[in-house]
């Protein structure tokens, strides 16, 4: 009889260690599951946070791209607005009898700032012509003085110094005009 009880605690003590081995496996399991749902919920935030980041930076770029297209010739642009000046004052300053003088020098400028106005139009570079009556716009003109005039309300344009320029809808050089301080 010491034989078989033997026997049945030799099968028991098995079957409760297998048991509560199992509750430990399952137990171990469900944190380990725990742990790896939230390892999962991190990872998915992360790659989201990524694909956010590669299309921000995607749109960032192709905007990037576009205004250099529009506006990289801006800094040339301006540094042909001296250009465009001078040969507009030449044009300006000469009388008829000066121009009949020297007839074919004259063309000459006149072509040539057809030209240059020609090339800045294939780039969507638009003269800002202000005319003396207008009303002063501080977002086109720069004011480089204020004189009472008669007959003229305070706010418009009595001279215009030099043209501005827009390339495309930025301003590239403001309009450089004499503007009226009598008051209205």
């Amino acid at each position: 009889m010491s034989d078989m009880r033997d026997e049945e605690e030799f099968l028991e003590d098995p079957l409760e260690a297998y048991a509560e081995e199992e509750v430990d496996i399952v137990e171990a399991s469900a944190d380990e599951l725990e742990d790896l749902q939230e390892e999962n919920k991190q990872l998915k935030d992360r790659l989201l946070r990524a694909m956010a980041d590669a299309e921000n930076i995607r749109k960032r770029g192709e905007r990037d791209r576009r205004e250099a297209e529009q506006y990289g010739g801006s800094k040339l642009a301006r540094d042909l607005m001296p250009v465009y000046d001078n040969l507009k004052r030449a044009l300006d300053s000469a009388d008829e009898a000066q121009r009949e003088a020297a007839k074919g020098v004259f063309e000459g400028v006149e072509l040539t700032l057809r030209e240059l106005i020609s090339v800045f139009g294939k780039h969507r570079i638009e003269p800002i012509v202000p005319e003396v009556g207008d009303k002063f716009d501080p977002q086109l003109h720069q004011a480089m003085f204020e004189a009472p005039l008669p007959d003229t309300k305070a706010g418009d344009i009595i001279q215009v110094m030099t043209e501005g320029f827009l390339i495309h809808d930025r301003l590239l050089r403001a309009a450089q005009v004499g503007v009226s301080s009598t008051p209205g």
